[in-house]
C-alpha cells in the first residue's frame, strides 16, 4: 500500500508528459483535444486499477522485487483444486505479509497440507523454501515444518539460593 501514491504520481507524470507532447505537436485541434481527454480518463482508470490490484494475490512468477528470498513463513493458505494454491506469506525482512498465487500442483498441495499439520503438532508455522524460484528440481519439498523449538537449558550447576538472616536472629 505504501507504494501506491508514488506509483500513481509517476503514472500521472508520464501521462501529463504525453499530453504535453500531444498539445505542442503540429496537429489539428481535434487530435489535441482527444489526447488531453484520453489523459484525463487515464488518471481515474489508473488509480482504480492500482487500488484493485492491492486486494489480489500476486502470481509468484511476477515477484521480482523479493525474487531472491530464501524462504518465507506460510501464515495462511487456501487450495482450489485444479486451479491455484493461494498463500499468505511473511518474507524475512519485510514488514508486511503478502498474498501470492501458485499454479495448481498436486504434489505441492500435499506438501503444504502435511507441513501445516506437522507445524501445528510442533507448535511452529509452516515454511516455504525458495518461494519465488521456478524450479523443476523436486528433490527437496518446497513446504516444510520446522522442528519444535528447544526448551531453554536448565542451569543445574547453580547453588541453591541462600536465605538471608537479619542480625540478631537465631536460626
Amino acid at each position: 500500500m505504501s507504494n501506491l501514491p508514488f506509483l500513481f504520481a509517476l503514472a500521472v507524470l508520464v501521462a501529463a508528459a504525453l499530453a504535453s507532447i500531444a498539445i505542442w505537436a503540429p496537429r489539428r485541434l481535434a487530435v489535441k483535444t482527444t489526447a488531453v481527454a484520453c489523459t484525463a480518463l487515464f488518471m481515474p482508470l489508473g488509480y482504480a486499477g492500482f487500488s484493485d490490484l492491492l486486494s489480489r494475490p500476486k502470481p509468484v512468477a511476477l515477484e521480482w522485487w523479493l525474487g531472491q528470498a530464501d524462504e518465507a513463513t506460510v501464515l495462511g493458505s487456501q487450495m482450489h483444486e485444479g486451479k491455484s494454491l493461494y498463500l499468505w506469506l511473511q518474507v524475512a525482512g519485510e514488514p508486511e505479509p503478502r498474498a501470492y498465487r501458485l499454479p495448481w500442483d498436486k504434489r505441492a498441495a500435499e506438501e503444504l497440507q502435511s507441513a501445516i499439520e506437522e507445524a501445528q503438532r510442533n507448535g511452529t508455522q509452516a515454511r516455504m523454501r525458495l518461494p519465488f524460484e521456478a524450479t523443476l528440481d523436486r528433490r527437496e519439498p518446497k513446504f516444510y515444518a520446522p522442528p519444535q523449538p528447544a526448551l531453554p537449558p536448565k542451569d543445574l550447576a547453580q547453588p541453591p539460593a541462600q536465605v538471608y538472616q537479619q542480625p540478631g536472629q537465631n536460626a
